[in-house]
């Protein structure tokens, strides 16, 4: 039997299946346009980097740097380091015809990268890139080269900041604000990789906020190729901003693997803009030795987090004289939420020296405020360096700077406990000591026959070859397994 269907329900049935139809159409319609905009947001993304190199590589440099350094010694390839033949050769190599004189000391290059951020020639690089230099050049785009000096380093920050004269105006770039780059953000990185000068690369940023061994560290983490020769120069977002100076990569091999580390802009500028103003860095100081908490120290003082630095010990300094004791933790900072120790350590850091700062600490239960009169790190750290000295006085004999052990010095040279005597810690050059081939890091055992316990003695002994008339002095030198005399002229 044939159904039939009443009339206004299939007109209703009609009206729902328009209604279907009509949105069906709307999505597909909107659906559309937002792949419209995602194509669009798309096709904002440069199809090349050209233009912007284009601008920016004026204004990099590539440097050059020369400086005396040490000559390694050159032994027969057929004996291995560590041989006890190695001393033997070394010294018949030495004594050969036409070489009478041992050649300790050369002058080296070293090659790097730089930028130019002001037209009259301030020009940012690695400190490691310029250490020690005599001389350091800078290479243009357009192939001019010029001769650059240091205003200041930060070795701790690994900055250094140059000047350049020039008859004209010089192409510049500017500093962004790395803290808005974001990982996966486009970076260009424009330097010297192996002496391949204005070479570029590109990637993004794979990571932020890394840090490598420094209490300073603000390490932007790129895939973009960086080499050796890419020290100092700039890491730029595609706004042609420098948000970080290219400093080291991490590699089994020594080349890249795309994993590079660029010090954030917000680190350089402050330091850049020290060194400018100043000639060296004004970091404030708080005086206060702290820690990390976990989970059962802060269970025992009461905290519900492991937020905040532990204060472990408060030597003479500001923290003292504004009541901050060891025990109190740290857990805010001028208005900045402390993390742990080493977020305190660069929020001090970053604060003005004799500015009166809030602080927030936790103790016996309850949080208090107090408020700091910071002092410069750098004037603490400049007092104990002379303490050091007061305490391990340095003598001079025959162009050779000499003073007595002790556990830094032990630590420098890398020497063990039981080496006893004076060693040398510095050289001149075209010295009766140089001539000689002593080096720093020799230790000095006997003087005149007579075994040496300090520096002191050595003077005396000294005085006492200088009152008898001696025309030299003879001088027990050793140097690793080796040890030989060596005859120095009584001055």
């Amino acid at each position: 039997m044939k159904r039939v269907v009443p009339f206004k329900v299939l007109n209703l049935n009609l009206k729902k299946f328009n209604l279907y139809i009509f949105f069906n159409n709307f999505f597909l319609i909107f659906f559309l346009f937002l792949i419209a905009c995602f194509q669009i947001k798309a096709s904002t993304l440069p199809n090349s980097f050209a233009g912007l190199v284009e601008k920016l590589s004026p204004a990099v440099v590539n440097i050059t740097t020369t400086a005396v350094v040490p000559d390694r010694e050159q032994f027969n390839p057929m004996v291995p380091r560590g041989s006890p033949f190695e001393d033997f050769f070394r010294d018949f190599m030495e004594k050969q015809p036409g070489d009478q004189q041992p050649k300790r000391q050369r002058r080296g290059t070293a090659l790097g990268s730089g930028f130019i951020i002001s037209s009259d020639g301030l020009l940012v690089t690695n400190n490691h890139v310029i250490e020690n230099a005599d001389e350091i050049k800078i290479e243009m785009l357009n192939g001019d080269t010029l001769e650059a000096k240091v205003l200041g380093t930060d070795p701790k920050t690994d900055i250094a900041l140059l000047k350049v004269e020039s008859k004209s105006e010089l192409p510049f770039v500017e500093f962004g604000n790395s803290d808005k780059a974001r990982v996966g953000d486009w970076v260009l990185a424009i330097g010297n990789p192996l002496g391949q000068g204005f070479s570029v690369s590109a990637g993004i940023i794979s990571a932020r906020g890394r840090d490598l061994q420094g209490p300073y560290d603000d390490f932007i983490q790129t895939d973009a190729a960086i080499n050796r020769g890419n020290s100092g120069g700039p890491l730029f977002n595609t706004d042609g901003k420098v948000i970080g100076v290219n400093t080291a990569i991490l590699s089994p091999n020594g080349g890249s693997i795309g994993i590079g580390f660029s010090m954030s802009s917000v680190v350089v500028k402050k330091v850049v803009n020290q060194l400018r103003d100043f000639g060296e860095t004004r970091r404030g100081w708080l005086g206060v030795r702290i820690q990390n908490l976990n989970s059962e120290v802060a269970e025992a003082l009461g905290l519900e987090s492991t937020d905040g630095a532990l204060v472990t010990d408060v030597p003479d300094g500001p923290a003292k004289e504004a009541g901050i004791k060891s025990g109190d933790v740290i857990i805010e900072f001028d208005g900045v939420t402390i993390d742990d120790s080493s977020s305190l350590v660069k929020v001090v850091g970053d604060s003005d020296v004799g500015k009166d700062v809030s602080v927030l600490i936790w103790r016996d239960g309850n949080k208090k405020k107090v408020t700091v009169t910071l002092g410069r790190l750098e004037t603490v750290q400049i007092s104990d360096e002379k303490n050091q000295r007061r305490t391990n006085k340095i003598n001079q004999y025959a162009g050779m700077s000499f003073t007595d052990l002790n556990d830094e010095i032990r630590k420098r040279f890398d020497l063990s406990d039981d080496t006893i005597g004076v060693v040398v810690i510095g050289i001149n050059d075209d010295s009766p000591a140089a001539e000689r081939g002593i080096l720093a890091g020799d230790i000095i055992q006997k003087v005149d026959q007579v075994d040496i316990q300090n520096s002191t003695q050595i003077l005396k002994l000294i005085e006492e070859a200088k009152n008898k008339n001696k025309s030299s002095i003879l001088f027990l030198i050793k140097r690793g397994s080796n040890v030989r005399f060596i005859a120095i002229p009584v001055e």
